[in-house]
């Protein structure tokens, strides 16, 4: 049976030092308490940090350690400068600020980088360790970007989930950091990708399709043979848990009260229709907490009959507080709070109670049950889930949300009031809007936001994820039984061996090169000419380029082989040492009217250009913007399906669409390879639309392999043009 295995930055228990010996505690957070029904089971591991280093434990790191996996958590001990450089570094001082639109604050540095790749190696390495085959592991957030590929690379029999819970930025920001190749690789070493919201996907999309410019179809991407699915998996929260205590802390006696619950409740006497605002946030520059107390002001100003009647109460938790960042935001914080109290305050009445703390749980209720409203108000947030626990806490239906639009938590809670945080006078107008808010309408409000979160859950959220990373599983299983594996080669190497006629048919770019930007840099390596050369020699042995490819490209780079070769996919043939046959004729006035359409198109959509050939056209796309370039590729078919004759067809390439003959393709080439001699196997390679004719045409007893996971007619698939060379390689060495 396959195990879970979670791994996160942070382990979700503590290691403290004491005297001579060290003890556990739990640490808090959502990620904790959605894996708690799945740590629950025996087949389950925890890898990550576990708060303290190696060299601070001393003489007890053995025993923490069997400790710890005793509980099913595995360690991760990290050096000081590893956590300076790695979590520190380029996770807070590059990925936090970046995907949070805080370019500013965002440092880009070399030596950081470094120690951000060999901490995800540590903890890949201890995935590797530890997993067995068949296993499930989940992967989380940005401090562990490159950990899925390099898990998926040393273990492909895995199955790998990712989940990032910060938002992910548009293309137009996440391009700025200086190795977004690496990590959006990184990434796709998964095997499902969840973010909190369907924007934070289109985001990550976009990227894939710009940086790295693989195929995306809908929310699916192909990565070599793999298939990658990008999903939203809202996180939740523990809603019975919330709702429980807030009901517990209503039904208190005045003598079972704590003194902060007296405290505000002693407000709550001073007029009839006084109003508590709450806010709650950790101290940092996403949280707009300076914004939202101009916010306060200006509805102080607009709105005095309001002093004295309305409080915010500030929570603000301590973080990264030795940071320079941090150390400024709390000095503006402080300075602004003071301001707007020395400015405001009356002998009585304080506008603004500030608290720069953490708080336990029961004080934390005592907050969210006495508060009229809450302002939640970042101005980027992954989630934020006090917008969801003020909601679960509000067991008699009153009380009114207020939350930014930039959180991921207004797409569920899209009845709340919802604000632009970088609106201030909107802001005010909404507080005031809070206020007056009927009692009816705050219910009705409420209520159906609480019917959403009590289904939603952070136990279903990771219930959800499990389920899909599962299905995965399945699904790639079923993708491996197609695989060119160890096994179909070494029968595939036999079969030839016992061969006395044989052919290998191989199409060019996408199946023995990679592609360029360019064709024309798309050329054979010396490693290739000799192991084709060498192949073409082998007793019995033909070997067969059919392309797409001019024959002018093919000769150049292939013609002094002993090999036969077919261009423009059926156009042009050359036998071994012969010359090119033409094998029909086109005509060309008529492509010369197409080809200054293609042009015009060209001109006006950068990166594109259209490749001439004898026999057809190529207009090619793969360095324009993706999206423009299925409008564009829309616009050409639609243009050209009124023009085309029956002599011609479309036919979409990868980045390309060509304008070919009906007559000639693929599939007629290799009957003309095979027209005058009887072979005892066949071996066809190729990688696109144009090959799925040669695998028709051939029979069962051949083998024929798709280059990466596509809808095909061919028996098997093979991960990338590395793998082809490496087949070849192998059947030459086998066979000479």
């Amino acid at each position: 049976m396959s195990r879970t295995i979670i791994v996160s930055n942070r382990l979700p228990i503590k290691i403290s030092n004491l005297d001579k010996s060290f003890e556990f505690s739990s640490t808090s957070g959502g990620l904790a308490t959605g894996m708690k029904s799945i740590h629950k089971k025996n087949n389950f591991l925890w890898i990550g940090w576990p708060g303290i280093d190696k060299k601070s434990l001393g003489n007890n790191l053995a025993k923490a350690e069997k400790l710890l996996h005793k509980k099913n958590y595995i360690p991760v001990f990290l050096r000081k400068k590893e956590i300076n450089d790695f979590y520190y570094g380029t996770s807070n001082e590059a990925l936090w600020p970046l995907f949070h639109y805080f370019l500013e604050f965002s440092i880009f540095n070399k030596s950081h980088w470094k120690s951000y790749v060999n901490v995800n190696k540590k903890f890949a390495k201890s995935v590797i360790k530890y997993a067995n085959k068949g296993d499930i592991v989940w992967v989380h957030d940005y401090q562990l970007l490159l950990c899925p590929r390099m898990i998926k690379t040393k273990r492909p029999d895995l199955t790998v989930g990712f989940f990032l819970h910060i938002p992910f930025p548009s293309f137009e920001i996440f391009r700025i950091f200086p190795w977004r190749e690496e990590l959006l690789e990184g990434i796709l070493g998964s095997d499902l990708i969840g973010f909190h919201t369907y924007d934070y996907v289109r985001h990550f999309l976009s990227s894939v399709k710009r940086i790295l410019r693989y195929d995306v179809i809908f929310n699916k991407i192909n990565v070599g043979s793999r298939e990658v699915l990008v999903d939203t998996f809202p996180m939740g929260i523990d809603y019975a848990k919330y709702n429980d205590a807030a009901r517990k802390k209503n039904e208190q006696k005045k003598s079972e009260m704590s003194n902060l619950r007296l405290q505000l409740m002693d407000h709550k006497k001073t007029s009839f229709d006084s109003k508590l605002i709450l806010s709650i946030d950790r101290l940092d520059y996403t949280k707009g907490v300076i914004n939202r107390i101009k916010a306060f002001e200006i509805f102080l100003t607009n709105n005095p009959e309001y002093r004295g009647k309305v409080r915010l109460i500030m929570l603000t938790v301590p973080s990264r507080s030795d940071v320079d960042d941090y150390i400024k935001l709390k000095k503006q914080t402080d300075e602004i709070v003071g301001r707007v109290n020395g400015k405001f305050a009356s002998v009585n009445w304080t506008p603004i109670w500030y608290y720069y703390r953490s708080m336990s749980f029961d004080e934390l209720i005592d907050l969210y049950t006495i508060s009229d409203i809450a302002m939640i108000t970042p101005v980027r947030d992954g989630m934020n889930l006090v917008a969801k626990e003020f909601v679960a806490t509000r067991v008699d239906g009153n009380g009114v949300l207020i939350l930014s639009e930039m959180a991921g938590a207004s797409k569920e809670l899209y009845e709340s009031i919802t604000v632009n945080p970088f609106d201030l006078n909107k802001m005010s107008d909404m507080i005031l809007q809070a206020i007056k808010m009927p009692n009816k309408e705050q219910i009705e409000r409420n209520r159906s936001m609480q019917e959403r979160l009590s289904r939603y859950t952070v136990n279903y959220w990771a219930n959800d994820f499990m389920k899909n990373l599962i299905s995965r599983a399945k699904s790639n299983q079923n993708s491996v039984t197609n695989y060119f594996n160890l096994l179909e080669k070494n029968k595939l190497l036999e079969k030839l061996k016992l061969s006395n006629n044989k052919l290998i048919i191989l199409d060019y770019d996408g199946t023995l090169v990679n592609f360029k930007v360019k064709p024309e840099l798309a050329l054979p390596d010396n490693n290739l000419i000799n192991i084709l050369n060498d192949l073409s020699n082998i007793k019995g042995m033909d070997i067969a380029i059919v392309s797409g490819r001019d024959k002018l490209f093919l000769e150049d780079n292939l013609g002094k082989l002993n090999i036969n070769i077919i261009a423009e996919h059926g156009h042009f043939f050359k036998k071994k040492n012969k010359d090119w046959i033409n094998l029909g004729n086109i005509d060309k006035v008529f492509l010369n009217d197409i080809h200054a359409i293609l042009q015009s198109f060209s001109d006006r959509t950068p990166g594109t250009f259209t490749e001439k050939k004898e026999s057809g056209l190529v207009w090619h796309f793969r360095k324009t913007d993706p999206e423009l370039a299925i409008e564009r590729v829309v616009e050409i078919e639609t243009v050209l399906n009124s023009l085309l004759t029956d002599q011609f067809q479309i036919l979409n390439l990868d980045k390309a669409i060509e304008v070919t003959s009906r007559k000639f393709d693929k599939g007629s080439a290799v009957n003309e390879l095979t027209k005058n001699k009887k072979y005892d196997h066949i071996v066809c390679i190729g990688d696109d639309v144009t090959d799925e004719n040669m695998f028709k045409s051939l029979n069962e007893n051949s083998t024929t392999i798709k280059v990466g996971i596509k809808n095909t007619q061919a028996r098997y698939y093979i991960e990338d043009p590395k793998g082809v060379v490496n087949l070849l390689n192998d059947i030459n060495n086998y066979l000479k």
